[in-house]
C-alpha cells in the first residue's frame, strides 16, 4: 500500500457537507501517467511500487490507507441559470495530505463512477478529457499560474458511452481544496445558515486565516477571494488562457484553476474568441473572462450576506457590493503590472502602450504567444519575426517606435530588456493542434509518446529549445476553422 498520512478534515469537520461513497473498480486499470514530482512535493513514498500497484490505488480498484471518500455537496450557476444541487457526480475527494511545505491538498478521484449526485450520469471518463486536464493543468504550473493538477491518468479497461464508444480512464487530482462558489451557493440556498456558517469558517481556517481576526471575518473572506481572482484571472489573460465554462462551481475560493473541460489556448488574438461547443452565445468568451469572474463573485456575495450581518442580511448589502464592485479595479491593477511586465516596462495609469500593443494584434490578426514573445527580437532592432505576425507589417511601425523610446528611458541594456522579455512571455502554450493530436494518439492507438513529449516541452515554456518548432507554431487556419472543444460528460 502506498505510505501517504492522510489527515481527512473536510470529511471530520463537515460532514453534512459530504456523503461517503465508495469508487467503481475497474475492470483492467493500466497506469498511463504518474507524476513523481508531484507525489515527491506531497511527501507520498510510492518510489517502490509498481506501475500496476499504482494503476490499482489511484482508480479506485483499491484504495490507499486512510483514505476516507466522499462526494462533495454543491450547487452552481450554469450559463446563468441556477442548479440547487449538482455535486460530484462523477468524483469523489480521497482526503488530504500535508505537502512538503505544510500545505494542506486535496487528493481526488475523476471519472470513478457514479455517485448520489450523477442524476442521469454515468460517473465515468474518458481517455482524452482526462489528459487534457493533465496536459493543461501542468502547462499552467510551469507557465506560474494556480492550478490544480494531476498526480496520476489510470486507463480502466473498460468503455465510456458519448458521442461515440471511448476508452475510460480515472484521474487523480490534487488541489488546494475544491471548495466552490457553488459549495456556498448549496447551503445557501437551502437556508442552512450553520452548515453555511461551518463551511465558511473552516475556509478561512483553510485558505484565509487573515480574516479571523478580522473584525467581520466573513466580509474580509469575501474580499480575499476577490483579491485571488482578480490576480488568477489576469494571468489567464495575459496567456490567452480560454476556461470555457466558469460556471460558479468552476470557481475556487482558493484562487486556483480548476476544471478543465473545453478550455483552450487562444491562437489569433481576438478578444470574442469562444472554443467551447456549449458556449453557444459567447458567454465564456476569452474577452469576457473578467466580468464572469464578477459575476460569479457577486453570487458568492449573496451566500455570505447572511454571515456578515445575522440580525439583518440586507444590510450587508452595501458592503458586499463595494468588494464586489471592487474587483474591477483590483483586476485592472494586477492586468496592468503584468502587462507592462511583459512589455519590459514598469506599470503605467491609464490607456496606454498596453493597450495600443492589444488593439493592434486584434487589428492585425496577430498571434498572441509568438507577438509577445518576438519583442524581445525587435529590442535589438531585429523585428523580421515580430512582423511575420502581423498582416500589415508596417501598422506595427507607430508603436514600436514608441515602445522603444520608452525603453531607452529605463537605462537598461538591450540584452538586458531582451532577457527580461524572453522571461515574461513564454514561447510554448499548449497549442490546440498539438494538443488534439496528443489525445488522440491516447485514446485511439494507446500511444502516450506524444503527450509525454508535449509535457516535457511545456515544463520549460519560456526557454527556447532548437528542433522544437513545430511546437512554437499555431495550426493552419484551415484546420483551426469551426475549432470546438468538448466538456467529456
Amino acid at each position: 500500500m502506498p505510505t501517504i498520512a492522510f489527515d481527512n478534515s473536510y470529511a471530520r469537520d463537515l460532514p453534512q457537507h459530504a456523503t461517503p461513497w465508495q469508487p467503481a473498480a475497474p475492470r483492467a486499470p493500466s497506469l498511463l501517467y504518474w507524476n513523481a514530482a508531484l507525489a515527491q512535493e506531497l511527501g507520498l513514498d510510492t518510489t517502490a511500487l509498481a506501475a500496476e500497484t499504482l494503476a490499482a490505488q489511484f482508480s479506485g480498484a483499491q484504495l490507499p490507507d486512510g483514505a476516507q471518500p466522499v462526494a462533495q455537496a454543491y450547487a452552481g450557476h450554469q450559463f446563468g441559470g441556477f442548479s440547487p444541487s449538482l455535486g460530484d457526480g462523477r468524483a469523489l475527494l480521497l482526503g488530504e495530505v500535508i505537502d512538503r511545505r505544510g500545505q494542506r491538498r486535496d487528493i481526488a478521484f475523476k471519472g470513478s463512477g457514479r455517485t448520489p449526485f450523477s442524476r442521469r450520469g454515468d460517473g465515468k471518463a474518458a481517455v482524452a478529457p482526462m489528459l487534457r486536464e493533465l496536459i493543461i493543468g501542468e502547462a499552467l504550473q510551469a507557465l506560474g499560474i494556480p492550478t490544480t493538477r494531476a498526480l496520476a491518468v489510470v486507463a480502466t479497461g473498460e468503455e465510456v458511452y458519448r458521442e461515440t464508444t471511448l476508452p475510460g480512464a480515472v484521474l487523480t487530482r490534487v488541489a488546494a481544496s475544491h471548495i466552490r462558489v457553488g459549495t456556498f451557493q448549496y447551503f445557501a440556498a437551502r437556508g442552512e445558515y450553520e452548515q453555511l456558517k461551518a463551511l465558511a469558517d473552516y475556509t478561512i481556517a483553510r485558505h484565509y486565516p487573515a480574516p479571523a481576526a478580522a473584525a467581520n471575518p466573513y466580509l474580509a473572506l469575501l474580499q480575499g477571494v476577490c483579491a485571488a481572482q482578480a490576480q488568477l484571472i489576469a494571468q489567464w489573460m495575459h496567456v490567452g488562457f480560454i476556461h470555457g465554462v466558469m460556471n460558479t462551481d468552476n470557481m475556487t475560493l482558493s484562487g486556483e484553476s480548476i476544471d478543465f473541460g473545453p478550455c483552450a489556448f487562444m491562437d489569433d488574438y481576438d478578444p470574442d474568441t469562444v472554443f467551447s461547443s456549449i458556449d453557444s452565445q459567447g458567454r465564456y468568451a476569452y474577452g469576457n473572462q473578467p466580468w464572469i469572474a464578477q459575476w460569479n463573485l457577486a453570487r458568492l456575495a449573496e451566500t455570505l450576506l447572511p454571515l456578515i450581518a445575522p440580525d439583518d442580511p440586507a444590510s450587508a448589502v452595501p458592503a458586499a457590493t463595494e468588494i464586489v464592485e471592487g474587483f474591477a479595479q483590483q483586476y485592472l491593477q494586477h492586468w496592468r503590472v503584468q502587462g507592462y511586465r511583459k512589455l519590459a516596462l514598469p506599470p503605467q495609469d491609464g490607456p496606454g502602450l498596453l493597450e495600443d500593443w492589444l488593439a493592434l494584434l486584434a487589428a492585425q490578426a496577430a498571434d498572441h504567444t509568438l507577438a509577445w514573445r518576438y519583442l524581445a527580437d525587435a529590442v535589438a532592432g531585429d523585428a523580421a519575426r515580430l512582423r511575420t505576425q502581423f498582416a500589415a507589417p508596417a501598422a506595427l511601425d507607430g508603436w514600436l517606435a514608441s515602445w522603444r523610446q520608452q525603453l531607452a528611458a529605463g537605462g537598461l541594456a538591450p540584452d538586458e530588456v531582451a532577457a527580461a522579455l524572453r522571461a515574461a512571455n513564454p514561447l510554448y502554450i499548449p497549442r490546440n493542434h498539438l494538443v488534439e493530436e496528443a489525445l488522440a494518439a491516447a485514446s485511439d492507438h494507446g500511444d502516450m509518446a506524444p503527450t509525454r513529449q508535449l509535457l516535457a516541452v511545456l515544463a520549460q515554456p519560456f526557454n527556447e529549445r532548437a528542433g522544437l518548432e513545430r511546437y512554437t507554431q499555431p495550426a493552419p487556419a484551415a484546420l483551426m476553422t469551426g475549432y470546438r472543444t468538448f466538456c467529456g460528460t
